[in-house]
């Protein structure tokens, strides 16, 4: 079987044809295409990026939430959740990168493309533990990372690090028990080293 690779230029031009009015914005950068799309049509799209002539993108090779709250130190003016997809086309060596902002920040849902990439499925169970995206249409939309009964997402920028509770084994109730965090937040400073040779440091 012969390997080509087509030129990141051409793939910009399929996917512009492929996806005419559905492409919100699209750029090449260090060789690789970018397509924005919009919430309501991001399904459809992949759909088509997958299955036309062009484009055939048969991989879904990584999917991730991004939380734009504090993107360009909080100057960032726009949607705060995004769902970035990284696909990859086997027939002709190149790779493409779909974003979708969800349109509602306090409730960031876009759909689920598992049914078209079935790798997919635990990326987007990711997504919604750590971030709170919801994937609409996915079979088994459940925590994949934290605890049973966790409350909130651990990365979105409003929850603390200590984290709510601790927990700790009760000799007197001889079971684990929660309680409210003890621990307080303190700033980690880096240890000075000031002795010569420290380490066998010359």
């Amino acid at each position: 079987m012969t390997t080509f690779s087509v030129r990141p230029e051409a793939t910009r031009d399929a996917v512009i044809a492929v996806l005419a009015d559905k492409v919100k914005s699209i750029a090449i950068a260090l060789g690789e295409v970018t397509v924005c799309v919009a919430a309501s049509d991001y399904l459809a799209a992949a759909k088509l990026l997958r299955d036309s002539t062009g484009c055939q993108f048969e991989q879904l090779i990584d999917l991730c939430g991004v939380d734009y709250l504090e993107y360009k130190n909080g100057d960032y003016q726009g949607p705060r959740f995004c769902v970035v997809v990284h696909m990859l086309s086997v027939s002709l060596n190149q790779r493409l990168r779909l974003k979708v902002f969800a349109a509602d920040d306090a409730m960031p849902v876009v759909a689920s493309v598992s049914k078209l990439w079935t790798t997919a499925n635990w990326f987007e169970r990711e997504a919604f533990d750590l971030l709170g995206i919801v994937f609409e249409g996915h079979e088994d939309l459940r925590r994949i990372l934290t605890d049973y009964g966790f409350i909130g997402h651990p990365f979105r920028k409003d929850f603390p690090t200590e984290g709510h509770v601790e927990m700790r084994y009760d000799a007197e109730q001889a079971r684990v028990v929660y309680q409210p965090v003890t621990i307080e937040a303190r700033e980690i400073t880096p240890r000075v080293i000031r002795e010569d040779n420290y380490g066998g440091l010359q």
